[in-house]
């Protein structure tokens, strides 16, 4: 059975940090590329960066860039998403999603998803 398993959400004050981690099961996990999406109150879900073996990293959301990074653990079949410097406008369900291909901003390229993660950043 495929899963993905999001966690390491929560509320925290601006300017604070959280890491999300996404772990992986039910398929070969280096040969997927691995996405963050978030989907914040009354907004579409959008792409923030993505990892790959193929693509390496790439940054969608230009307001992440310098804030957050993404890495992976392929050991451990998981890839973390270190936020810093966090803003309420980052208030968000953060999603991980696998791709057999390549790294998208498109949500609806990517084969599976986990059940997200709430983070709150209070003001």
């Amino acid at each position: 059975e495929v899963q993905l398993v999001e966690s390491g959400g929560g509320l925290v004050q601006a300017g604070g940090s959280l890491r999300l981690s996404c772990t992986a099961s039910g398929f070969t996990f280096d040969d997927y590329a691995i996405g963050w999406f978030r989907q914040a109150p009354g907004k579409e879900r959008e792409g923030i960066l993505c990892i790959s073996n193929s693509d390496g990293i790439t940054y969608y959301v230009e307001s992440v860039k310098g804030r957050f990074t993404i890495s992976s653990d392929n050991a451990k079949n998981t890839v973390y998403l270190q936020m810093n410097s966090l803003k309420p406008e980052d208030t968000a369900v953060y999603y991980c999603a696998a791709d057999a291909g390549h790294c998208s901003r498109v949500y609806y390229y990517y084969d599976y998803w986990g059940q997200g993660t709430l983070v709150t950043i209070s003001s």
